[in-house]
């Protein structure tokens, strides 16, 4: 189901403001492209798109979030994140006209902004400074992985797992400073999926943390009591 994002409340599109992309782009432009968008509804565990599917649009997340990733002929998923409020992503193939590189499924009940490709065009037409922008939001994403890379390969399973949940509560450093949350949409067989560790090693890892009184685990959630003991936990490990 889709409406125009002008008839939605301007409380549910203050959310894209948490990151500072969407917030430091000029007032023009941004009002440009809330202008052609979309909002568009997902159920549970429905998918969005799948890698491979031609390029339709832009999104941003406002409500729920999205699983990204890939699925091995085996069955195996290969995550590589798990989108929430406020930030967005399908800009790769805007930038170099291919195809989505990643499959996309809602996590919960969830709502999306969507600029589609034909509108997003016209719009970066308009106000060719965009294309810069565009720019900026993929090398955001690409500090965060080349940060996510290195944590794999210098950090044991502990630190690896306090800096991912750091990392996701600041939005892999793409929220404004005020914007951290405590509570992080997150499930443990996903944690180990995004690290490369099993279930049992994140299970044993976060119970500890549990029982320093770091961290609460909740269904599908985890909640982040002492953030800078996680940091310093995860600094001394580095």
């Amino acid at each position: 189901m889709t409406s125009s994002a002008a008839h939605n409340p301007p409380a549910q599109l203050d959310v894209l403001h948490r990151g500072h992309w969407f917030a430091a782009l000029p007032d023009d432009a941004r009002q440009a492209l809330l202008a052609v968008a979309r909002t568009q509804s997902l159920a549970p565990a429905q998918r969005l798109f799948s890698r491979g599917d031609a390029n339709d649009g832009l999104y941003a997340v406002l409500q729920g979030a999205v699983r990204v990733g890939a699925v091995a002929p085996s069955g195996r998923e290969a995550l590589l994140g798990v989108i929430v409020p406020g930030q967005w992503f399908g800009e790769i193939a805007t930038l170099d006209g291919g195809l989505r590189t990643h499959d996309a499924v809602a996590q919960g009940q969830t709502k999306l902004l969507h600029v589609p490709l034909e509108r997003l065009l016209a719009v970066l037409e308009a106000h060719p400074t965009l294309w810069r922008y565009l720019g900026q939001l993929v090398a955001e994403k690409l500090r965060a992985v080349f940060s996510g890379m290195e944590d794999l390969v210098l950090l044991p399973a502990p630190a690896r797992v306090a800096r991912r949940l750091l990392a996701m509560a600041q939005g892999h450093g793409m929220w404004q400073a005020d914007a951290a949350v405590q509570t992080v949409q997150v499930q443990q067989d996903q944690l180990g999926a995004m690290l490369a560790l099993t279930r049992q090693t994140v299970s044993e890892v976060l119970g500890d943390f549990e029982a320093r009184g770091w961290l609460k685990r909740r269904r599908g959630c985890i909640d982040l009591l002492d953030p800078a003991a996680l940091a310093q936990h995860a600094d001394r490990a580095g």
